[in-house]
């Protein structure tokens, strides 16, 4: 009896390990070899493809559903601002920039969810189409949980991150994503 109980415990224990041990390298993946870095954005060639390893299929399973390849779409994430600081949830945030290499692009703040952070002013996004840039061509969005007026976005005071999706992304960026000029992430002010 005692050597089928410890059975059927080693069972379990190694099932709740290995998942756990998975979840964990899904959900916290460090860069892969796939993956590259521009400033605070990283991105991953192989999202959508099928040339993606296992971790990777599985993270945009979880977390970026229906991810499309990169002839179509680049995404690039960012989760601390341009110094390297982790998004801190009391702060807020000035992405400033010129339109990237793509035919459309889209910015996007999401919660520790994965999920567009509920807000009054339903303020989810900024795209090409709706920001309103200075007459030199360049745009300043405001990402804070106080998110007001033109070009801004709502955070979560329990913590964010931002997708700025490229979308048809023209030569430079599918020749050379880690160079292409992207937007700058600068910490204005924490409450």
């Amino acid at each position: 009896m005692w050597t089928v109980l410890r059975w059927v415990a080693s069972v379990v224990l190694a099932v709740a390990l290995g998942l756990g041990s998975a979840w964990f390298a899904v959900r916290n993946a460090a860069p892969s070899a796939t993956s590259v870095v521009n400033g605070p954005w990283l991105t991953n060639l192989a999202a959508g493809g099928s040339s993606a390893d296992m971790y990777t299929r599985a993270s945009v399973a979880i977390f970026g559903l229906l991810a499309l390849n990169k002839s179509e779409t680049v995404y690039y994430t960012a989760r601390t601002d341009s110094a390297g600081e982790r998004f801190d949830g009391a702060c807020s945030y000035r992405i400033e920039g010129r339109d990237p290499d793509a035919r459309w692009w889209s910015l996007t703040a999401y919660g520790n969810d994965s999920f567009l952070i509920d807000n009054p002013g339903r303020l989810y996004s900024v795209s090409r189409n709706t920001v309103v840039r200075s007459p030199d061509g360049t745009f300043v969005i405001r990402l804070s949980t106080q998110a007001e007026g033109q070009n801004a976005i709502a955070t979560s005071p329990d913590g964010f991150d931002v997708t700025l999706r490229l979308y048809n992304p023209g030569p430079s960026v599918l020749e050379s994503p880690s160079t292409v000029p992207l937007p700058t992430i600068t910490k204005e002010a924490c409450s």
